[in-house]
């Protein structure tokens, strides 16, 4: 439904909202170009014209969630009026305040007031997040650099090459290193012989790091490369001053492979003659088959959904891709500090892909914009962030009657929300699906190029796999959190820990020894849980106070954890330390405005996790019949193969939430089961007409299939 006070005109500005006096934005909708330039000019007057300020990211702060909830009970009870009570419109700033020491700040503004309303200094341990324009100084800082460039003459490269340097959070320093904010930088060569920008310079690694002090944005020193194999166990210098002599070329880009693309594959095109089953207001409000919810974007996290019901009832608070880290298991100094939190170094949001039609999104495309901050604080619009639309999953329900021959089946539809971020070398794909029958699955795509190192020519490494001459694809680890806050028929709910387990034989109970328990434990304190297939371990979200009327149970949503490898480095490891979200794969915690990361807000260059859902169920909360939030973590173990280079297909992971109990029917009985008259034969015929495989012509003769005969029983006839 739309909402009273946005029926008056609106404008936007490559869909992001203008603010103009006939449209009062949704607590949740984005911030516009002009509230965004109200908080900069803001914070500039609080801090004073004269100091210097180098912005890094402007968005909207949420509100707090007893100051929400009210407003959205209210809007879906259709009782909003000009006099409703909204939450103050809240702008998060960060930015340095630059000078001898330059000082990382945050602030909030009241955009109603203009005023800043917090202020807050972040001091050490903390670094703050990397932004793509200190990306674009390291590579200034490594061209200028005596230092870097010293390095660079030491090796011999072949005529016609450049070095190119992929900019890389620092890690976590080693134990007792004293750190600056530091940023390092993995170091490439690129055969411009091709006379193609785009040729692939990851087949040439070079073997050395450059590391930038950010403040003095000076490279402070080069460290070197081991690139020996197994005889050579931590030994440096092995390599000859020809590094790259061993290497080959691995090209992508169609223009420069060395084989013809194929000419057999058939255009596969999405039609909606009538439009999508889609409706968006508002540029943050969708409507899709029952569903309803509101779409969010911000730095961090990138796309994030929220207020998500399902025929008119509450299903979840909020859902987001929290954190992700991907540490790498080459222990070679300085290796042990390959490790990146996507989302908190650097940010899913500030690195997303403009989205193309007809490439990333198939169908017909709605698209969502959203605001980057420049280092002045300016505001522009990042075009086409998050694309939604409409799949076909397969079938989504059949049954025949092999009595009558008649089979009734509907297609399974999905609205899918997704965006892509790119991270130098590795591509994500994330994606929200949602279907017909209530459910929700969150996916994970890993593509992109794997990272590599140098190695010799001739050897081997147990700490990788050779994908091409003289590259070596690093073992490593993607390990993500899925943030789920539930609000199963409202917003006090209990966790239940489902497991299906065998019983003994026994005359009372189980005299044949088929029967199994299915036993359920509420979970009633703060907590972790690892996945255990072996019980068919079960995660349910359940409101006690709502009853379902048919099973006489508390509705829930459930989801079954994946049984994902964890993280590998060891628990004494600064990996580990830093990383303790990816040490369980459920958390359960009470919900805390503002505790959204399961890494900890600042994990960029941190020795341990500070404030994370580690630390949050150390508060041994009671989690019973309250407002809870639930933390899912997977991930993939890639020890990389050759078929995973030069760039590497998909690797797919799902996370499925399902309703258990929460609806009385299959939500998705009422869904129709119509022919596609665009499908057709091989030869190009069509087939039928009407409700899908309602003549029963496939079945002429049940008994040929094994489907029994029309034979019944009726008991009038004794």
């Amino acid at each position: 439904m739309s909402l009273p006070e946005e029926v008056p005109q609106e404008s936007h500005v490559d869909g992001i909202h203008s603010l103009e006096l006939s449209y009062v934005p949704h607590p949740l909708d984005q911030l516009s170009i002009a509230e965004s330039d109200k908080a900069r000019d803001s914070v500039i007057a609080a801090r004073g014209k004269d100091v210097l300020l180098r912005f890094r990211s402007i968005f909207l702060d949420e509100p707090a969630k007893h100051e929400l909830v009210p407003f959205l009970e209210a809007e879906h009870a259709g009782k909003l009026s000009p006099e409703t009570s909204r939450p103050a419109r809240l702008a998060r700033l960060h930015y340095d305040v630059v000078g001898s020491e330059n000082v990382y700040t945050e602030s909030t503004v009241d955009l109603g007031t203009g005023k800043e309303t917090v202020h807050r200094i972040v001091g050490k341990p903390h670094h703050s997040s990397l932004t793509t324009h200190e990306f674009g100084a390291f590579t200034d800082a490594c061209l200028a650099s005596p230092m870097f460039k010293e390095a660079v003459s030491r090796l011999i490269l072949p005529e016609g090459f450049a070095v190119l340097i992929d900019p890389w959070p620092y890690g976590g320093p080693d134990p007792e290193e004293l750190a600056p904010r530091y940023m390092q930088g993995l170091c490439f060569a690129r055969d411009n012989r091709t006379g193609n920008e785009d040729s692939n310079h990851y087949s040439y690694p070079l073997p050395l790091i450059p590391v930038m002090d950010t403040k003095t944005m000076k490279i402070v020193r080069i460290d070197k490369l081991a690139t020996g194999g197994r005889e050579d166990g931590l030994k440096y210098d092995t390599h000859s001053a020809n590094v790259l002599n061993h290497c080959a070329p691995a090209e992508y880009v169609p223009e420069l492979l060395s084989q013809p693309l194929r000419e057999d594959v058939m255009p596969l095109n999405v039609i909606q003659p009538s439009g999508p089953s889609f409706k968006v207001s508002n540029e943050s409000l969708i409507e899709w088959q029952k569903w309803r919810f509101r779409l969010g974007f911000n730095p961090r996290e990138g796309a994030t959904l929220h207020n998500l019901r399902y025929d008119g009832r509450d299903v979840l608070y909020r859902l987001s891709i929290s954190e992700m880290t991907v540490p790498y298991g080459d222990p070679r100094s300085p290796f042990q500090r390959k490790q990146a939190f996507d989302f908190g170094d650097g940010g899913a949001g500030r690195s997303a892909n403009n989205l193309s039609l007809g490439c990333d999104c198939l169908g017909v495309i709605k698209y969502f914009d959203t605001l980057l901050t420049g280092p002045d604080g300016s505001a522009s619009v990042s075009r086409n962030v998050v694309c939604l639309h409409e799949q076909d999953n397969g079938i989504g329900w059949k049954h025949t009657n092999f009595r009558t021959q008649r089979a009734v089946v509907t297609r399974a539809r999905e609205l899918v929300v997704q965006f892509i971020i790119t991270l130098a070398n590795y591509e994500y794909i994330f994606a929200y699906k949602f279907d017909q029958a209530g459910g929700i699955t969150i996916e994970t795509r890993a593509t992109g190029i794997v990272s590599v190192v140098n190695i010799d020519p001739g050897k081997t490494s147990q700490w990788g796999n050779i994908v091409s001459p003289g590259a070596l694809a690093q073992n490593h680890q993607h390990i993500f959190c899925v943030r789920i806050d539930p609000a199963i028929d409202g917003h006090a709910n209990t966790i239940v820990n489902e497991e299906s387990l065998p019983l003994p034989m026994s005359k009372e109970i189980n005299p044949w020894g088929n029967g199994y328990e299915v036993r359920q434990t509420p979970i009633t304190k703060s907590a972790f849980l690892d996945a255990s297939p072996w019980t068919n371990r079960t995660i349910k979200i359940t409101n006690p106070s709502s009853i379902n009327p048919i099973s006489g149970k508390p509705v829930s949503y459930k989801f079954i954890p994946s049984a994902s490898q964890l993280l590998l480095a060891h628990p004494d490891s600064i990996q580990a330390k830093r990383a303790q979200f990816a040490q369980h794969h459920v958390w359960v915690t009470k919900y805390k405005d503002g505790e959204l990361f399961a890494g900890g807000e600042f994990t960029n260059q941190s020795q341990r996790e500070t404030d994370g859902v580690a630390d949050a169920v150390a508060r041994n909360d009671d989690v019973t019949n309250t407002d809870v939030v639930v933390w899912s973590v997977f991930g993939l173990t890639h020890n990389p193969r050759v078929e995973d280079w030069p760039v590497m297909p998909v690797e797919i992971h799902q996370l499925h939430i399902k309703p258990g109990d929460f609806f009385t029917v299959n939500p998705a009985i009422d869904v129709p089961g119509r022919k596609n008259e665009a499908s057709v034969l091989a030869d190009g015929k069509g087939e039928g007409h009407g409700e899908c495989c309602a003549s029963g012509e496939q079945q002429a003769d049940p008994l040929s299939h094994l489907q029994g005969t029309r034979q019944e029983f009726k008991p009038q006839d004794v």
